[in-house]
């Protein structure tokens, strides 16, 4: 059974860096995409960014282009999230998700599936971010 399990978050103030990462257990994640959602109280869960393990075909909300940076190491089953120059908004638990696909799911577009979250099946526990002004 695939399981998730992310680390790497914290209390940061604007302007600072943050790095998130999720360890994959339980299957040969060649043909997944692995994402990262995040949700803020009070709010519904938001598609961060996401990559396909295979051929590291990505996409990012627009609220975190330039500025964030999703990546996988493929011989540790890790997927990470660089965050550069955080804003208070940016602060929410912060959830790695995964899903087996047989396409890209609109990755490297705009829109398609994999920016859902019901998307995906299966979901690590989450990590807060907190960004203070």
């Amino acid at each position: 059974q695939v399981q998730l399990a992310e680390s790497g978050g914290g209390l940061v103030q604007a302007g600072d860096s943050l790095r998130l990462s999720c360890a994959a257990f339980g299957d040969t994640f060649t043909n997944y995409a692995m994402g990262w959602f995040r949700q803020a109280p009070g709010k519904e869960r938001e598609f961060v960014s996401a990559i396909m393990w295979g051929d590291g075909t990505r996409s990012y909300a627009d609220s975190v282009k330039d500025r964030f940076t999703i990546s996988r190491d493929i011989s540790k089953n890790t997927m990470s999230l660089q965050m550069w120059s955080l804003k208070p908004e940016d602060t929410a638990v912060y959830f790695c998700a995964a899903s087996r696909q047989k396409d890209s799911g609109g990755l490297g577009q705009s829109a398609g599936p994999l920016f859902l979250a019901n998307t995906y099946p299966y979901w690590g526990q989450g990590t807060q971010v907190t960004v203070s002004s």
